[in-house]
C-alpha cells in the first residue's frame, strides 16, 4: 500500500510539473516555442485535470502520515525524487513571483539602482515587463533577500532561462537544507513538512521564498539552546527576508531567556504564524503559500493527530483556492467568494466527521 502510494505520488507531482507548461505565457518569448495557449481555450478542463492531481497529491500524503513509520527509511529517496519531479516545472503556472524576484535582482545588479526607491515599471525597453507582475511596486521583499539572490542571479549568466532555473534550483536548495533541518531537530517531524503538496507545490513548482524566510526562523530556533549568536543572527536574516516572522519576536524571547521546552516553543510559533496568516488579507489577500509559515512548526506537533490532520485538510483547502482562477481567467465577480468556499469547505466537512463519529459512533 505505501509502495503504491509513493509511487503514485511520484508519477502524478511529474504529471503535475508537465502540466504547469500549459500555462506559459504568451508574452514570455523566450520560451514561445513551449506555448500553447491551452490556459486561455480550455480553461474548464486545466481546472479539471488540476483538482484531480491536487486531490490524489493529498490522499497519497494522508496514507503517508497516517502510516508515516512505514514510510522512514524511504523518506531520504523520496524528498529527492520529489524534487528530481518537481523541479523541471515551470514556475509561473500558478503564481508570477518568481519573475518579480528576478527582475528585482535586475533592478540591483544590472542597473545598480535601489528596489525600494525606484519601480521596475521606469525601466523602459525592459524585456521582463512584459510577463513579469506588480512592477508598479517597490521591493516586497527585505534586504536580506535581496542580497540572496544575488547568487542566483549572477550563475544566469545573463541568459534568462539559465537564470530562471537558477533561481529554481536556489529555492530547491533551500528545500533541501529546510527538510534536513527538521530532520536534525525531529526526523518524526519530516514527513508532514516535507511531503505536504502544499509545500512542494509553492516551494519547489512555484518557487516561493517563503521557504528561505522559514529555513532562517527554524535554524534560529535550533539554535536557541546551543548558540545564542547564531540563534540571534539567523532570526534577524530571517525577519530581512519577509518581516512576517517578527509575528515570532514574543515567543522568540520567551524562548531566548527562559528553559521552554521544544515542544511549547513549536505549538507557540505555529500559533503566532498562523496568526500572521489570518490577518495577511488586511495588507493584500490569502496566499495558499503563507501557510508554510505554520505548517513547518506544526509538523513538530506529531502527538496532537487531530491538530496535524486539520491543517492537513486546510492545505488541501488552501489548494483549491486555485481553481476559480484556472477556470475563469480573472480575479473579480463570484471568484473571490468561490474561492473561500473551497477553501473552507474541507474543513468544515472534516470537522463534520469527527462530530459525528464522536456523537453518533453506532451509525457511522
Amino acid at each position: 500500500m505505501i509502495r503504491l502510494s509513493v509511487l503514485i505520488y511520484l508519477l502524478s507531482l511529474a504529471c503535475f510539473a508537465f502540466f504547469t507548461f500549459a500555462f506559459v505565457d504568451i508574452h514570455l518569448f523566450y520560451l514561445r516555442n513551449l506555448y500553447t495557449g491551452l490556459y486561455l481555450t480550455h480553461r474548464l478542463e486545466l481546472s479539471a485535470v488540476f483538482t484531480l492531481l491536487v486531490a490524489v497529491l493529498f490522499g497519497c500524503f494522508y496514507i503517508f502520515i497516517t502510516n508515516s513509520d512505514k514510510l522512514k527509511h524511504l523518506t531520504n529517496k523520496l524528498v529527492l525524487l520529489v524534487v528530481a519531479a518537481a523541479i523541471i516545472a515551470y514556475p509561473a503556472a500558478l503564481t508570477f513571483d518568481i519573475f518579480n524576484y528576478m527582475t528585482t535582482a535586475k533592478v540591483v545588479y544590472q542597473y545598480h539602482e535601489n528596489p525600494y526607491v525606484i519601480y521596475p515599471l521606469e525601466f523602459v525597453g525592459e524585456p521582463n515587463l512584459l510577463f513579469t507582475r506588480a512592477t508598479n511596486k517597490l521591493a516586497l521583499y527585505g534586504p536580506f533577500w535581496i542580497l540572496l539572490t544575488a547568487i542566483p542571479y549572477f550563475l544566469g549568466f545573463g541568459n534568462f532561462i539559465l537564470t530562471l532555473f537558477s533561481f529554481k534550483a536556489f529555492i530547491a536548495l533551500f528545500y533541501l537544507a529546510t527538510v534536513y533541518l527538521i530532520r536534525k531537530m525531529d526526523r518524526n517531524a519530516v514527513i508532514f513538512f516535507a511531503l505536504n503538496p502544499l509545500v512542494v507545490v509553492e516551494t519547489l513548482v512555484s518557487s516561493h521564498n517563503d521557504i528561505v524566510m522559514v529555513f532562517f526562523a527554524l535554524l534560529a530556533v535550533y539554535f536557541i539552546k546551543l548558540d545564542k549568536v547564531s540563534s540571534i543572527v539567523a532570526f534577524v536574516g530571517s525577519v530581512l527576508i519577509k518581516f512576517s516572522t517578527a509575528f515570532l519576536i514574543p515567543v522568540y524571547l520567551l524562548s531566548f531567556f527562559s528553559k521552554l521546552k521544544s515542544e511549547r516553543i513549536y505549538a507557540y510559533s505555529a500559533i503566532s504564524m498562523l496568526v500572521i496568516f489570518a490577518l495577511s488579507p488586511i495588507r493584500e489577500e490569502l496566499y495558499p503559500w503563507y501557510a508554510i509559515w505554520f505548517i513547518a512548526f506544526t509538523a513538530f506537533l506529531n502527538k496532537n493527530k487531530f491538530l496535524q490532520t486539520l491543517v492537513l485538510v486546510f492545505s488541501f483547502g488552501l489548494m483549491l483556492r486555485y481553481i476559480p482562477y484556472i477556470a475563469t481567467g480573472n480575479y473579480f465577480g463570484p471568484t473571490p467568494i468561490i474561492r473561500n468556499a473551497l477553501m473552507i469547505l474541507p474543513v468544515l466537512i472534516f470537522l463534520i466527521s469527527i462530530w459525528l463519529k464522536r456523537y453518533f459512533p453506532s451509525r457511522l
